[in-house]
């Protein structure tokens, strides 16, 4: 006030031009410009990685039989850059996929390096997979991971790749001056449940006390609020599995986390949070008839459309989303990112056999001595999309919580190390319990025999249980088939029985990884620590323990004790379970599925210090080994689209089975509709939408009200016999309660091929009916 004051008094003194010089130099320090006030440029993109819809073995569950056909929402890749106006950078990207893959990371950087040169690079650039297990695989690069989906799959493989670029580059370009928020909070409402506590509970007691939970209820969220626009987007990291949709379900979906971002992306939108962004059109589009008989009249003047042919922009114009956003103006960007997870379920009703109903065994996840009749149950049991609503709603809900009061602003350096790791032979330093040290080494990986009895989530087959330390003499003699591991081997995996020998198994290329990425990215008091894998609760809190240790101790001062640790699971890459040396002995699922041997944990614990100490030191970190590059030595027995036929006088587009004639239905009703179709391989409909539902507004103008990237509207694809050339889109609308009363139909886009190989794009809709 008294600057203004002295402003005013000097304005007809010759110092009123020296005065004005001042204002408007502190004008320009606080406003969106070159000279913002903001500590950081903050930039945030998304882009879809839907991969094919039909086909496709699922990544997660290795069911063979688990293969993609329709869409129950769809896969994004989710993207924030943090900048230094004129510093260092980092970038981080949530994938809708099981996990990163090395060889995606490979090639994104590849990319990135012929686009932005060296801005970025492996060392400042996470690429992160939320788990889910209804995504397409045959993305990854090793052997152990692509058998089930016959090979790799050049088409999920390529998607990905695209939209990790696209999103960054979006990002990349709405790079702005912004403010971001830290808040934390526990998740009170299950959302998830440790699915392995007979190994939890051989942890030390002591350290067990110290929590008084057996999972971590924890979420650490980030507010990104752009000098311009306001809140533009949040990114949040919360352990559990994205095992909600069971390994029989065969549409794609984010799981929980992917719904959670969709819930609070919408609700973004319907609560205005962007300035200028216009709210969902179910939402904004007046009731324009109340009378129910005007409506059944004005449906009936609209009869299915029959196919006709379109164009691939029609499918991506008609998405509600893209319809309703203006080009200038940034989206709301929203990620439920995963952390240590390894042990945590969705499905927190608990496990029970499905032969008497009975809770199966504590120790083996058995019922009568068999694995495979004991399944976990969500909390929408029977109904696995119900399951997947509620934990993604439990998620969201405290995402939104934490985002409307986050007020710790992030403020600091922005830093970053990363170093590559040969855990098949890294020499670890560890206490003796008799006080001292020794030194162990890791071992080449290799998978025990509880590995193949799976978990609750989605057990195995066979006789295979968890819990076994011993194995059998048959899996024994079937293992040795492939390959026999030596005395060594042997020795130094103990207690765990070797079911595949993985590390040592090289025909035709590499089975498993042997050399790992590590990374830290630090924002102000935020510490990232990106892990290519899945930690147990117990082996997430002894990393993130340590690494806080490191950086609050030894006087440097960087912290002053307010640092918040975070652990990125799944991250650049993927080399399954970290246990603890303790929860290594008793060998359930993720003991078995610790590759390196029981001296893991360890192994990264002592190498995260390393970098948390250069990382407030200053000092270089070796890059270390770098990982092989196997695309070229990529195999593939996915036999692809021949031809799509309909039959005589039908046309690709046509209705198969309509709604009835003169349809009134009501919130909560299945509204369905069946389309004779293509296979969605021959376009994945990127940025696009295969299933539409449309309201009339007005007497003759269909507006886009819900497409196959919301949670209500399924796409399902099926032939009616395994090599028929024929196929059908089913679509189902599950009429929300938000939905208002009006005149709809459902919309289909597909695409066809023909014997020489072309493809035909297509459209049809089904007659319109009433909702009230």
């Amino acid at each position: 006030m008294a600057f203004f004051s002295h402003f005013h008094g000097c304005v007809r003194r010759p110092c009123a031009s020296i005065y004005f010089s001042v204002f408007l130099i502190f004008f320009l320090q606080n406003s969106r410009g070159t000279f913002s006030a903001s500590p950081y440029l903050i930039g945030l993109g998304s882009y879809d990685i839907t991969g094919p819809a039909a086909d496709v073995n699922m990544m997660g569950y290795a069911n063979t039989e688990q293969t993609t056909s329709g869409v129950h929402f769809r896969l994004r890749a989710r993207t924030f850059i943090v900048a230094e106006p004129n510093g260092k950078r980092v970038v981080f990207v949530n994938l809708d996929a099981c996990m990163a893959s090395q060889i995606v990371t490979i090639k994104v950087l590849e990319r990135l390096k012929a686009r932005y040169g060296d801005l970025y690079t492996e060392q400042n650039v996470a690429i992160s997979g939320i788990h889910t297990h209804a995504g397409p695989g045959g993305y990854l690069q090793y052997v152990v991971y692509i058998v089930t989906s016959l090979g790799f799959v050049r088409q999920s493989f390529d998607v990905i790749v695209d939209g990790i670029e696209k999103s960054i580059i979006i990002a990349h370009e709405n790079l702005q001056p912004g403010s971001i928020f830290v808040n934390k909070g526990k998740i009170l409402l299950d959302a998830g449940v440790n699915r392995s506590p007979s190994a939890y509970l051989n942890n030390p007691s002591a350290e067990r006390n110290k929590y008084k939970y057996d999972v971590d209820k924890e979420m650490t969220l980030l507010k990104f609020v752009d000098d311009e626009w306001g809140p533009i987007g949040s990114f949040n990291w919360f352990p559990t599995h994205g095992t909600s949709m069971s390994r029989t379900n065969a549409l794609i979906s984010g799981d929980n986390k992917g719904a959670a971002a969709r819930f609070m992306e919408d609700w973004s939108e319907q609560k205005g949070l962007l300035k200028g962004i216009p709210r969902r059109v179910s939402n904004i589009v007046p009731h324009l008839h109340k009378n129910n008989e005007d409506l059944k009249e004005l449906a009936a003047s609209f009869q299915s459309s029959g196919g006709r042919p379109a164009t691939r922009l029609l499918s991506s114009v008609r998405r509600v989303r893209s319809a309703l956003r203006q080009a200038d103006k940034p989206s709301f960007v929203s990620a439920f990112c995963q952390s240590n997870c390894g042990d945590v379920s969705p499905n927190v009703l608990g496990a029970f056999c499905t032969d008497t109903g009975l809770p199966c065994d504590f120790n083996q996840s058995t019922c009568n001595g068999k694995n495979e009749l004991c399944y976990s149950r969500g909390p929408g049991y029977p109904d696995e999309f119900e399951s997947t609503r509620i934990i993604g709603d439990r998620q969201f809900r405290k995402a939104a919580d934490l985002f409307n009061k986050a007020s710790e602003q992030l403020k600091g350096k922005i830093d970053y190390r990363h170093t590559y790791l040969d855990l098949s032979k890294l020499e670890v330093d560890i206490s003796k319990r008799g006080g001292g040290h020794e030194r162990v080494k890791t071992c080449p990986a290799a998978m025990g025999f509880a590995f193949a009895a799976g978990t609750t989530d989605g057990p195995g087959a066979f006789d295979f249980k968890q819990g076994d330390v011993k194995g059998n003499a048959f899996w024994r003699l079937v293992r040795n088939l492939l390959k026999t591991p030596a005395k060594k081997q042997i020795d130094c995996h103990l207690p765990k029985p070797i079911l595949l020998d993985t590390g040592e198994m090289k025909e035709p290329y590499d089975w498993a990884p042997s050399i790992l990425p590590i990374q830290i990215l630090r924002i102000g008091q935020l510490v990232i620590l990106s892990v290519p894998g899945e930690f147990t609760t117990m082996a997430g809190r002894r990393l993130r323990d340590a690494v806080k240790t490191v950086l609050t101790s030894g006087g440097h001062g960087e912290f002053d004790g307010n640092v918040h640790v975070v652990i990125a699971g799944l991250t650049n890459s993927y080399s399954q379970y970290v246990t603890t040396f303790e929860e290594y002995q008793i060998q359930r699922y993720e003991g078995a599925s610790t590759l390196y041997g029981p001296h893991t944990l360890s192994a990264y614990i002592q190498e995260f210090k390393k970098l948390a100490t250069a990382l407030l030191s200053g000092k270089v970190v070796e890059p270390g080994p770098q990982p092989p590059d196997l695309l070229d030595k990529q195999i593939s027995l996915l036999a692809p689209v021949i031809l799509d036929a309909t039959p005589a006088g039908v046309k690709f587009g046509d209705v198969k089975t309509d709604v009835p004639q003169n349809s009134t239905f009501h919130r909560k009703n299945n509204v369905t509709v069946t389309f004779w179709s293509g296979c969605p391989r021959n376009d994945l409909m990127t940025e696009g939408t295969f299933a539409l539902v449309e309201i009339l507004e007005g007497k003759e103008t269909w507006v886009p009200a819900y497409d196959d990237d919301d949670f209500c509207l399924r796409f399902k694809w099926s032939r009616p016999k395994q090599l028929s050339p024929y196929s059908h889109a089913t679509i189902e609308w599950i009429i929300p309660e938000s939905a208002i009363s009006g005149v709809y139909r459902i919309r289909h886009f597909g695409a066809a091929k023909n014997l020489l190989g072309s493809i035909s794009r297509f459209t049809g809709s089904s007659r319109a009916f009433v909702v009230v």
